[in-house]
Order: structure tokens, then sequence, then C-alpha cells
């Protein structure tokens, strides 16, 4: 039989509706509807039909080949089950260095990919993982210190290597264009990733399990993995690349072509199972490996577990390639299988039961290896045969109960359950057994209520009487939570066959269960210690178990949810609680656990109760969302002390008022977006609301700002973190600097994204962006006073006023009124003339305080004094040169942003030229109401028409020009400062120029065409003066007076280096005089140049020349090509 893909309904061979199977009520119409028998002997594993209207016949006998179709890769979450995990184990071998590597090369890929250069992105993506593996090869150590054979690091290397090319693999099947123009490669490549992949898979995965748990059990790790992976590759899978209309069939057979897999790799499939882990076993325990009874019964185990799995996995076709007759393949399957489950339950009598659980056996020899055999032997075959489908009629219905029922019995004789209640369990198998055979409810539920009976006597005869303390409380206590679980998780599979009006208690029994789940885990996991008459050990929950438990817990909520035994508000607790689990893992706290848990419950309803889409309900109501928000912001409240312990984990020592609260309104910022981007994604206003509450929390905790002591609530454990002297004693006793400052820049930024986001309506009310501007320009000012200039107090005052300025500007370009294109020009003026004078009352300022302090002091005093004072000075000066930078920085962008959008309209009155008349019939059939509000706006917003600027707004040019321009010269003074003139520093402040504009009063005759001129002009001309001066400078070393002698070694050195930088100036003239006018000149021209720079970058002394040199060759080289490109182009229109 085929998976559910390649067969409209899953049924297994020889199976009875009516006997074998219980077919209770199941929700959700043909979701999964009720077995049927294989109606023919031929193939059952390929019988299978398409559905809807696609079905089409077809057979195996058709002459023409399956036709390839080119679509998106089917199987990726597949793969990325075996090849993600893969790589994030080879990501931490390689380290750093391979993380970067494919960082980079992955970033240069999507950069290609989003250019829509295909093939390039395809190549990066090579080129990337090649690279990583290179880097991994020399960062990871395999070889050398990893393992101590060779050999093996050889192995290990070659997996990684090969882990690395299959995922170059499944990423070349992402890219269509390969899948169109090799068609024939991209079917090698999936049957090559369905091939190789679960081998490789295993293997990496038992490599990880190894290094986290050990070498003991790694066979039976690997035969884990291999199970799982054969179950997910190697069951026949139809390919993505094939016509979808051969393989739709009804009643046909699916063709070989048209499966991923033949017949060899099935086989090789079959084989890696079966013989993989018993030859890992006997190679990694040769010395070992028959000195004992339970060493040999590893070999039959590690062979035939595998090989029943492989049995149970041919009832989904995974044996197709063997025979293709049914009652074959089912002889093969009842004998196999009776053979291999009879050594495994041996086995596992040696191995696992007698060697594990001997105490538990009281019954003497060797009546005991009777009734464990009758008992594991029974139990399995009982089992295996209502799996297979025979127990479908009377005589086998009477058999598996009476196995049942000898079962029970045996069991419970084997662990002591008193003789004179033996009829118990005897009949609680009774009642199982004929829940299976005859569907009966009552009868699973007086199961259920015995077996709780027998289960509640095996822990009080076993471990009441003892004790011990486990995690905090008795052993008392743990006897009743496990007996209270258990008995929840067997009455779990009867209530989920109940009618739907019933799955209430499906529901809270689940619940109910996963919270008993949580509570022990919690328990045994963060208090880790046992004591047992008067000795005391540490007992470690291994991470594994939670880890395992949380898993199996969601897949169980997705099967219910699925069969729809459970409803949406159930599915919504219990994965949070099941998720809740794994903070633990991450933060050693007694009530994280309770604390995700209630987080997750505030934030998850927009995702798992309002996500179907299908309804009209589905959606939220604005009511609703209103209370979704205020129960995030009080659980994010309730949670603020293990916040407060997750700051303090994370940064090292107690977090301040001000993180902490920044931290939890940031927290319910981000928790309310699901619920505005999923159900009110049309909703502006809430966007704004979220955006700005975001936006306070990040600056909140970017700012630390002082919290007055009436707006926090510490509790006693806040104020025990925060009583500890360790800060003291390590850090000292530190100067408190004002933090009040931060609160003006908060305000000011919050201001700035209410005006942006429309939430302050300055764009329509001038008296309010008069106000606006002002306020947020005293508050910048006073901050940046305050922060960085507290000594000089009559600088506050010149301080605040060039920041109004600078707000009042920016403001009013953007949102001019009738008046404020007259007086902007005043306020610029008033704005430069600040800057030198505040430049210079900064240093004489303090040469005052200083002279007016001096006396009465010692001379070296005075020294010291003066030092400290130049360095004040310079210091401050150089963060009023930053200041004053960034603000003509701010008016150029401005300004450049202004003039474009001008031009924009520009054109778009151009065009709207030939479209009025419409829009005017189109604005006159509009109703009234409408017409009304649209002159209304059109009479509130401010405008700035192109005639308008013509008018009034001619200094706009001139004045981003005048700003440009002194923010290049301001950046040049603080490269020189600050790093002593740097040549890499012209290259990122040359771009500055790219915001001048064409006026008619400083650069005439400028325009659009020649906007790189600027850049690459000042480029050169730095390079040639700079390089002029380090000539200049290591000649004359300081010597006031004519320092060359004709024909001496510093005489050489200027001649030389001199003679080398003229020899650079043709290519930069050429290349400047081309970006000025774009106008073709000889191609041979640019390529002449070339030479006379090779000597510059060889022989010159100054690096400065050999830059010249180099950026002379790139200018020559760049002109070629721009000049040919132009000239294909212009043959290309003609």
């Amino acid at each position: 039989m085929l998976p559910p893909e390649l067969q409209p309904r899953s049924f297994r061979p020889y199976i009875s509706s009516s006997i074998s199977a219980p077919s209770f009520y199941r929700g959700g119409g043909d979701a999964y509807p009720s077995p049927s028998p294989s109606p023919n002997s031929a193939s059952s594993f390929y019988a299978g039909s398409g559905s809807g209207s696609s079905r089409g016949s077809a057979s195996r006998s058709l002459n023409k080949s399956s036709r390839f179709s080119p679509s998106s890769f089917a199987h990726n979450a597949r793969i990325a089950v075996a090849l993600v995990p893969s790589a994030a184990f080879l990501l931490d071998l390689g380290g750093t260095p391979v993380l970067a590597t494919l960082t980079l090369g992955l970033m240069v890929s999507y950069i290609l990919d989003s250019l829509n250069f295909k093939p390039g992105s395809f190549f990066a993506v090579w080129f990337s993982l090649i690279a990583a593996q290179i880097a991994f090869f020399f960062s990871s150590s395999l070889l050398l210190s990893t393992f101590n054979s060779l050999s093996i690091g050889l192995l290990a290397s070659f997996v990684c290597a090969i882990t690395n090319f299959f995922l170059g693999v499944w990423v070349s099947l992402q890219f269509r264009w390969i899948q169109i123009e090799y068609p024939t490669i991209v079917l090698a490549l999936e049957r090559l990733l369905f091939a190789c992949v679960p081998i490789i898979a295993s293997s990496i995965f038992t490599w990880a399990t190894v290094s986290a748990v050990g070498m003991v059990n790694a066979a039976y790790y690997l035969m884990s993995f291999n199970c799982f992976f054969y179950w997910v590759f190697s069951l026949p899978r139809l390919s993505s690349f094939k016509m979808k209309q051969e393989v739709s069939y009804h009643g046909g057979e699916v063709p070989d072509e048209s499966l991923i897999l033949g017949q060899l790799e099935s086989c090789f499939h079959t084989l890696n199972l079966l013989f993989l882990p018993l030859l890992f076993h006997i190679a990694s325990h040769y010395s070992i490996i028959f000195s004992s009874t339970a060493s040999i019964c590893d070999l039959f185990l590690l062979f035939f577990i595998p090989f029943l799995f492989q049995l149970y996995a041919s009832t989904r076709g995974a044996l197709w390639w063997v025979t293709k007759n049914d009652r074959q393949m089912h002889s093969i399957r009842l004998v196999n299988g009776a053979i291999a489950l009879l050594v495994v339950v041996l086995c596992l009598e040696v191995r696992v039961v007698f060697h594990s659980f001997s105490r538990y056996i009281q019954v003497p020899p060797p009546l005991n290896y009777l009734l464990v055999t009758i008992t594991m032997l029974g139990g399995a075959a009982a089992g295996g045969a209502y799996a297979l489908g025979m127990v479908s009629d009377a005589f086998s219905s009477l058999a598996f109960t009476a196995l049942a029922v000898l079962v029970s019995a045996a069991g419970a004789i084997v662990v002591g359950f008193p003789v004179l209640f033996i009829p118990l369990p005897s009949v609680a198998g009774f009642y199982l057994a004929r829940f299976f055979t005859k569907k009966s409810l009552s009868s699973y539920f007086a199961f259920v209520v015995l077996g709780s009976l027998m289960v509640t006597w095996f822990v009080m005869h076993n471990y009441w009487d003892l004790n011990i303390w486990m995690a905090g409380m008795s052993l008392k206590s743990f006897c009743k939570l496990i007996v209270g679980s258990v008995i929840l998780a067997m009455a779990v599979p009867g209530l989920a066959l109940l009618p739907p009006k019933l799955h209430f208690l499906t529901e809270a029994c689940l619940v109910s269960h996963s919270l008993l789940l949580c509570y022990v885990e919690n328990r045994f996991f963060n208090y880790s210690n046992v004591y047992y008459y008067g000795m005391e050990d540490d007992v470690m929950y291994p991470s594994y178990m939670v880890i395992m438990t949380t898993f199996l817990g969601l897949a169980l909520v997705r099967r219910l949810s699925m069969d729809y035994r459970i409803g949406p508000k159930a599915v919504w607790i219990l994965t949070c609680l099941y998720c809740s689990k794994l903070a633990m893992l991450f933060m050693a706290s007694k009530a994280v656990l309770w604390v995700s848990a209630v987080l997750l419950l505030a934030v998850s309803p927009p995702l798992l109760l309002y996500k179907d889409k299908s309804r009209t309900a589905s959606k939220m109501k604005p009511w609703q969302a209103y209370a979704h928000a205020g129960v995030v912001a009080l659980a994010v409240w309730f949670c603020r002390e293990t916040i407060f312990e997750a700051l303090q984990w994370w940064n090292g020592r107690p977090p301040s008022d001000g993180l902490l609260l920044g931290t939890c309104i940031l927290l319910t910022g981000l928790a309310c977006v699901p619920i505005v981007a999923l159900h009110f994604s049309n909703a502006m206003s809430a966007k704004r609301c979220l955006l700005l509450l975001v936006a306070t929390g990040a600056l909140f905790i970017l700012m630390q700002p002082p919290i007055p002591m009436s707006w926090t609530y510490s509790s006693d454990i806040i104020k025990a973190a925060r009583q500890s002297s360790d800060d003291i004693s390590i850090y000292g006793f530190i100067a408190s600097k004002p933090t009040w400052p931060a609160w003006l820049l908060i305000a000011a930024i919050l201001l700035t994204l209410a005006a942006i986001s429309s939430i302050l309506p300055i764009k329509y009310i001038v008296e309010l962006r008069t106000f606006y501007s002002i306020a947020i320009g005293i508050a910048l000012g006073v901050y940046i006073s305050a922060e960085y200039f507290l000594q000089a107090a009559i600088l506050h005052f010149l301080i605040v006023v060039t920041m109004v300025c600078t707000c009042v500007f920016v403001v009013f370009t953007h949102f001019p009124s009738a008046s404020s294109t007259k007086l902007l020009p005043w306020v610029f003026a008033l704005l430069v003339a600040l800057f030198p004078v505040t430049y210079l009352l900064e240093g004489q300022v303090r040469n005052n305080k200083s002279l007016l302090g001096d006396g009465g002091v010692g001379d070296l005093e005075v020294e010291d004094n003066k030092l400290a004072l130049l360095l004040a000075v310079e210091g401050a000066r150089t963060s009023l040169l930053g200041l004053y930078a960034a603000i003509f920085m701010l008016i150029a962008l401005e300004i450049k942003f202004e003039l474009a959008s001008l031009i924009r309209e520009k054109v778009t009155e151009r065009g709207g030229l030939t479209h009025s008349q419409s829009g005017q019939s189109g604005s006159a059939s509009a109703p009234p109401r409408l017409r009304f509000m649209q002159q209304r706006r059109a009479s509130t917003v401010p405008t700035f028409t192109i005639k308008r600027m013509a008018a009034e707004g001619a200094w706009m040019p001139a004045v981003g020009n005048v700003a440009t321009i002194m923010c290049f010269a301001i950046c040049l003074i603080l490269n020189v400062n600050l790093t002593g003139g740097s040549n890499r520093a012209i290259f990122f402040l040359a771009p500055i120029l790219l915001l001048l504009n064409q006026d008619s009063d400083f650069v005439a005759g400028f325009g659009d065409k020649q906007r790189y001129f600027p850049v690459t002009v000042a480029i050169s001309g730095y390079l040639v003066l700079t390089a002029l001066y380090t000539i200049w400078e290591d000649v004359w070393h300081g010597n006031p007076g004519w320092g060359l002698e004709i024909g001496g070694p510093d005489w050489f050195f200027a001649v030389k280096n001199l003679a080398l930088l003229i020899l650079t100036f043709p290519s930069h003239i050429l290349f400047n005089r081309f970006v000025w006018s774009y106008t073709k000149q000889p191609d041979l021209m640019p390529l002449l140049t070339v030479p006379l720079n090779i000597p510059s970058i060889i022989i010159t002394d100054v690096l400065k020349i050999k830059i010249l040199g180099l950026l002379g060759i790139i200018y020559s080289l760049a002109q070629y090509l721009i000049s040919k490109q132009q000239h294909i182009s212009g043959l290309k229109y003609i």
C-alpha cells in the first residue's frame, strides 16, 4: 500500500471494516474515510486515483514515458527535516569562520537574485558553499584533534563535504530556470537527494547524539534515525516534476517512472536499514561483542528490530520492488514477522526486562521466565495480528480475546498481584479485547477503571512506604501525581471517541494531564535533588526528556485537532502549555514555565483562535482587540519578576528601572503585533499606535531614563537583587551622571514619530507646526547641552537657538506655509552665523574661567590646568564640528528631497494636461459631499508648486549647495582632527557632494547629468593635495629654511615622487572631463593612459600616489567600458 498521496483511500490489506477495527464517529466529513479492502490482487500498493476533475485513466502499459513538468519542489519539508539540523550541526562544528563565509556568500546570492540575475545567484550559492567547506576544513580540526584515527577523520570530513553538496543540490532545485533548461538533470538531482540524504542524515544525527550523550548506545541511535528517515524518504513517493495528468489515475497502476526512487535505490535503502546499525555496533564494540548474553542480544535486536519495522513499512508499499502480488507479500510479512517477533521478544526479556526490572518480578525461576515470555510474546503476537488485519472473523476474535485475557493474568502474576484478585486483570484484558473487536466504548471505560485500580495497587505496593524526598516533595506526593497522570492518559483515547457534544471531556482531560506533566517536569528539572535516609544526591532530569515530551504532546494535539476530536480553544491552551516547557531549557528559574505559559496564552489568541479565514467570524472585533491588548499588558506586568531575572541573567547585574520598564513596554508592543497584522491590517491608526508603543519600549531600553519612585513597583525579589554589595566591591563607587536629559531625547523622538505617522496633524495646522518645531528644537538643544557641554553655560543658549533654527527650517521646508518661504533664508543665515560664534566662544569662555581660577596656584598646577583646558577645548570644539556637520547634512538632504519632489510634480503636471478634461468630468460626476471634502483637503494641504518656487523659493538650490559644501568641509576637518587625514575617508566623504543642486548663483551649468563630477573631482583633488603635502612634510622635516641639496637624497625623493604624481594626471583629467560631459572620445585614449599609472604604483614611496595610480587605472577602464556601452546602445537605437 502506498502513502496517502498515492492513493485516495487509506486502507490495510486483509482488514475487515466490520470486525477488525473500530469505526466510531469521526468529525470533519471525509477527512478520514473508513477503510476499505483491496478489490483485486494486482499490486494494491499501486492502486491510486486523483481527486476532483483532474482524474484521468492511464496504466503502466502506456507507450509514452512520463513527461517532465516544471513546478515547485514538493518535498521541501522532507528534505528540510534531514538537512537543516545537519547544517546547524556542521555550523556549530565550523564556528564563526564558516558562518561568516556562508552569510557573506548568501547575501551576495540574495542581492543577485533581487536584481533578477538568476544564474549569478545560482553560482553565488554554490561558490559560497564551496568557500564555507574550505573554511570548515581549516577551522573544524576534524583530522587533527577531534578523532584519534586518521581514517575516521577522513570519513567524517567526507560526510561533512557530501552534506554540504546535498545542501547545494537542494537549493538548486528551487531555481525554476534550471527546471526549464535542464529537465533531465533536475530529475536526476531529485532522485539523488532521496537516495543519499537518508543515509547521510542518519549518520550526522547519530554523530550529534553521540557527541551529546556518549557512545555506549550509539548503534541504537543509528537504528532509530535509520528507521525514521527510511519512513520519510524510502516509501514510494511521486516525483515533483511529472505531469499531473499522468500521475492521476482511476483504478490503474502508477508507473515506475513516476516514482522518485527505483528498485536499486529501494534495495540499497533496505540493506542500509537492516545491516548498517549491526555493522556499526560490531565495529565499535568488537572487543566485548560476545562477552555476555546481553551483548549477544544486542546483535539480534539491532538486526530484527529494523526487520520488523521494514515489514510494517511494507504495508505502505516499502517492498514494492520485491513483489507486486499481495498474497505473496502477506505471506512474507506473516512468516518473517513471526520469526522476527519471537527473536525480538526473547532478546528484550534478557536485555531489558530481567536486566533492569528484575526487582519487580515476584515469581521465582523458572516460572518467571515462562510467565514473562507468555506476557511479552502473547501481547506482541496479539498486537501484530491486529495490526496486520488478521482479526477478521469470529474465531480470530475469540482467539484474540483469549490471548488478551491470558496475557493480562500472566502479567499480573509476574508483578506479584494477589492471587485472590487475579480475575481483575483478566477481566480488564477481556474488556480491552472486546473494545478492539466489538467497538464498544463501555468496554474501554471498564478497562480504564480496572486498569487504574491495578496501576494504583502497583504504585502503592512498590513505592508508597519509601521515605524518599524527590524534587522538594515526598515520594507519596509524587506517586499521587503519577497515578493521576496515568489515569488521565488512559481515559483520553476513550473520551476522544465520544460524540462531538462530549468532546469537552476530552479537552478537560488533556488540559489536566498537560498541567500535571508541566508541574512534575518543572519540579524535577528545577529542584534536582533527592533525599534518602539521611543521604542527599543530585538527580538531573535530562533535557532531552523535556524536549521529547514537548514534541510528543504537540504531535498528539495536532493529530486530535486534524481528526476534529478537540476544539480550537483546547488546541490553544495545550499548545501554550507544551511550548512553555521549552523555556526551562534556557533559563534557570522556578517560575519561568508558568510565566511563559501565561505570556503565550496572552499572546497567541490572534494566531490560534482566529486563524480560520474561511469563516466570516474568524476576524477579531475591535472590542476583542482592546480586550486582548489589555490581557497582554496585564500578563507582562504579572511576569515582571521573571523578566527582571532574565535581564539580570543576560546582563550579569540587576537591570535599571528604565530597562525593566522598557522591556515590558517592548514585549507588550511585540505581543500586540499579531493582533494588528492579522486582524486590523487596514487600520492605520492601530499601526501608528503600535509603532509608538514599540518605539517607546525600544527608547526606554536604549536610553534607560530615571524612573520616579512612584512609577515603580519593586517586589521582594527585585529589592533583594538590588541590595547586593557585589557591584561596589567589584566596580567601586562610580560617579553618577545626570540621566534626566534622556527624557528630552525620548520625547523628541516620539513627537517626531507621531508627526511622521500623522498622529499629530502638523501638516494641516500651521500653528501646531510652529509649536512642534520649537518644542523639538528646545528638547534637542537642552539634551545636547546637558549631555555634552556641561561646563559652558553661555553656550547652552546658543546651542538651543541653533537646534530651534534647524528644526524650524527642516519642518517648514517640508511643510511650507504662506510666509515661510520668505523667512527660511534668514533662518538659515542665522544658523550659518551661529556656527563660528559658537565655535570660537567655546574656547574663549573656558579660557576666561581658567584665568579667573588660577590665582594662588603653583606653576606646575597651572601647566596641568592649561593642558587639561586645551584638551577640553579641543574635545568640545570637535563635538561642535560634528553637531554642525550633522545639521548641514540634514538641511542638504531635506532640500534635495524637496527639489526632487518638485521635479516629479512638474513631470506629473505635464503628463496630466492630457487628462485634465476627463478629470474634470469625473470630479463633476462625483457626489457633492465627496467634492466638498476634496476641495477642503486641497485647500488645507500646503502646496509648494513650481510657480511658487520660481517666485519665492529660488533660494533653495543655493542654500542646499551652501549646506552641502559646509558639511563636506567640516567632515574634512574632522577627518584631520580624528584620524590624522585618513586616505580611505575621502571615499566615504566625497559622496556628500551628490547633494549639490543646480542653481544660477554658485554652480552654473550643473545639472543631473554632472552629478558625479564633484565626487570624482573631490577624490582626485584631495589625493593630489595630500600627496603634495606628504612630500613637502617628508622633505623639509620642519626646517624653516631651504633644506634641499641639489642631488641629495631629499632632492631625489621629491623629484621622483613629483614626477610619478604628474604621471597620474592624464587618467584623472580625462575621466573627470568625461564625467562632466559624457562626450565620446577615441577608444584608445583612455587605454593609452593606463601604462602611465603603473610606475606610480610600483616605484613611488608615497601611499597616496599609489592610490592615485590604481584609481587612474580604474578610471581609464571604466571610461572605456562606459563609452563602449554607449556606442553599442546607440547602434541598437539606430
